[in-house]
């Protein structure tokens, strides 16, 4: 079964700094473009940050400056470093890849990180 699975999710005080993982997993040939969306309760779900299989990235207005996107191909593995985390920040966070596996060309999903961020 090809999946993503996240961890690194949690409860962190205003200015502090979290660091999401995620790593897929299963029969998967290439990992194309990964990203980090979240979704804030009552909003739509946002992509916040993106990294192609060659490390060009790209970041939302909001997340600019204090998330970094990162990506090891060797262990098919995204991450997320989050610093100077504010409340706004408080949301489920997903990650998201675009992957050739043995069941053809397949967008995939995690199961989502909840991400919490006291005053």
């Amino acid at each position: 079964q090809v999946q993503l699975v996240e961890s690194g999710g949690g409860l962190v005080q205003a200015g502090g700094s979290l660091r999401l993982s995620c790593v897929a997993s299963g029969s998967i040939f290439s990992i194309y473009n990964m990203g980090w969306y979240r979704q804030a309760p009552g909003k739509q779900r946002e992509l916040i940050a993106a990294i192609t299989s060659g490390g060009i990235t790209n970041y939302a207005d909001s997340v600019k400056g204090r998330f970094t996107v990162s990506r090891d191909n060797a262990k098919n593995t995204v991450y997320l470093q989050m610093n100077s985390l504010k409340p706004e920040d408080t949301a489920v966070y997903y990650c998201n890849a675009d992957v050739r596996s043995g069941s053809g060309y397949l967008v995939l999903w995690g199961q989502g990180t909840l991400v919490t961020v006291s005053s």
